[in-house]
């Protein structure tokens, strides 16, 4: 019981510093509790099979920690309007499988090596799976330890050199030094020794906030200009509406809404994620020749010197002999098409810019090793109610630049602003302020669009650019370089919102560098697999000639 109460507990600490609800300060004891649990059962049980019972017991905990932090993705429906079982079974189970290897690999590594050595290997595993989790396919890094403290941009300044990469190694590092001042008190009980290791562990979570305070009053980054920028939201039901209205009556209301909210000059327009056409998607041969592209088009030209940008589902054709990405799907006619989730710039006069989703959703926007897991499960692709087969993808951002002006935006589309290395492309691009389109009302009143724009306010911080978020019926949100809210919009709200955004060229560390720790780190588990493995071999070369000994 006192094993099982150790996994609740982490649990319990791991889901309540969890924004939007929680207090991130949770998150410095954690992991303790189960690294309390590991010890006693490695040390102390009787269990047979104490492995197994490490990884049950932590399985548990992570499993508790993502169906309460991520249980939102239930809201998520099929076309039938019953809810999505696969949309949240899927990712809580795997998720917990994953984060329970890796505290798995440490207890096998520390039973092996020793406790120090554990610590090293728990930070160098805990750290690559992380960026193995924003680089794979499957890639769900929600809950990344980092990512936790995105509602306190005040404490987390810092951000700007280290990213939220930075943030999970200081919790990791908090973590071990609580269970190593508890340890050291169980087991020598001397009181100068938990004087001096308590005063160095509370250094350890106080003097990153202090340094972030600091850099937060003291923020002085100069802008070299401005935009005003109004944000479109909406407001269509992502099921049902949206692939049931007639395209040219959700343009006209987008832009209706647009045109009695243009007060004064507008420099950017900004439309959420597949904001048109509705059902189906556009040509992008045809781009030039698409009404709805050309309505757009005479609403500028009512504009002057103003741009609108907008998330639309397009689509490519490739002829017969034409070389085509892997996720074409042919048609019965020979021909093979691909569909993307876009953003487009349009201007009068010119030609629009488009540029494709790079991150896309596993399951829903792109089948996972299609090469190997198609053969294995069929067409397995969650259907919300759009496309159903594997979206193409740009693997280089773009940027799209107002030709009037100095404001040059990264289109981030929805899911990639989870991403923080991933947006610092923009940013070397030249963008000069981060644009994101967003449809995130899949999951009605829950967490789930919370959680989304709270992630955004990392990317400011990291990045030092401020945001113009565009929603369809989530929140909408002006956010500062600092990752401080503006303003924002009420979810479920048809309406808009207009913002003053300072534009900034200069670049923070964390951008020109990205994921650094990360990459250290996965050298370090190279490094620390490869002397685990050099010294099993010793050891067991050992054995073999004390066996031989023996017989002789």
């Amino acid at each position: 019981m006192k094993y099982l109460f150790y996994a609740l507990l982490s649990a319990v600490l791991l889901s309540l510093s969890w924004p939007v609800y929680g207090l991130p300060f949770f998150i410095f004891f954690a992991l303790i509790p189960l690294m309390l649990m590991e010890h006693e059962v490695a040390k102390f049980s009787k269990f047979k099979r104490k492995s197994w019972v490490i990884f049950g017991l932590s399985y548990l905990a992570f499993f508790i920690w993502n169906a309460v932090t991520t249980g939102w993705l239930y809201g998520s429906k099929n076309p039938d309007g019953s809810h999505s079982i696969m949309a949240v079974a899927f990712p809580v189970i795997v998720n917990s499988l994953l984060y329970s290897l890796v505290f798995i690999g440490y207890h096998k590594f520390k039973n092996f090596q020793g406790t120090y050595w554990g610590f090293a290997f728990l930070v160098a595993i805990w750290m690559s799976f992380e960026k193995f989790h924003l680089t794979w396919e499957l890639s769900w890094p929600w809950l990344n330890l980092g990512n936790a403290f995105s509602e306190y941009p005040k404490l987390i300044q810092w951000y700007d050199t280290l990213g939220a990469t930075g943030g999970s190694l200081w919790v990791l590092l908090v973590n071990i030094g609580g269970y190593y001042t508890l340890r050291t008190w169980q087991a020598g009980r001397k009181r100068n020794a938990l004087i001096r290791n308590s005063f160095f562990w509370l250094m350890s979570f106080a003097l990153p906030m202090l340094i972030s305070l600091y850099q937060y009053k003291h923020f002085d980054w100069k802008p070299i200009g401005k935009v005003n920028v109004l944000m479109l939201q909406p407001d269509l039901d992502p099921y049902n509406e949206k692939y049931a209205k007639d395209s040219l009556l959700i343009l006209d209301e987008l832009l209706t809404l647009a045109n009695e909210n243009s007060g004064g000059k507008i420099d950017f327009y900004i439309a959420p994620e597949t904001a048109i056409p509705g059902s189906g998607s556009i040509s992008e041969t045809g781009f030039e020749n698409s009404m709805l592209l050309n309505k757009v088009k005479d609403f500028l030209a009512k504009h002057p010197q103003s741009v609108f940008e907008s998330g639309i589902s397009s689509h490519r054709f490739y002829k017969e002999g034409e070389e085509a990405p892997a996720e074409a799907y042919t048609l019965s006619n020979g021909l093979k098409v691909v569909s993307y989730n876009s953003a487009v710039q349009v201007i009068p006069n010119q030609k629009v810019q488009v540029y494709h989703k790079g991150k896309l959703v596993p399951g829903v926007e792109i089948f996972p090793y299609m090469s190997v897991l198609k053969p294995l499960l069929g067409d397995a692709m969650i259907n919300l109610g759009g496309a159903v087969v594997s979206l193409g993808y740009d693997k280089d951002r773009s940027v799209f630049a107002n030709p009037y002006n100095k404001g040059k935006m990264a289109p981030i589309i929805c899911y990639e602003s989870i991403y923080g290395e991933f947006v610092t492309d923009y940013v070397r691009k030249g963008a000069n302020f981060l644009g994101i389109m967003t449809n995130d009302s899949w999951w009605g009143h829950t967490q789930g669009h919370k959680q989304l724009l709270s992630y955004a306010r990392l990317r400011a911080i990291e990045t030092r650019r401020e945001i113009a978020r565009a929603a369809n019926s989530g929140i909408s949100a002006h956010i500062d370089a600092r990752g401080e809210l503006v303003a924002d919009t009420i979810y479920d709200d048809k309406t808009t919102l207009p913002a003053e955004i300072k534009l900034y060229d200069g670049m923070t560390v964390y951008a020109r560098s990205g994921d650094m720790l990360s990459r250290i780190c996965v050298y370090a588990l190279g490094f620390l697999l490869f002397y685990g493995t050099i010294q099993w071999i010793q050891e067991k070369t050992k054995k073999e000639r004390k066996k031989n000994i023996i017989k002789r």
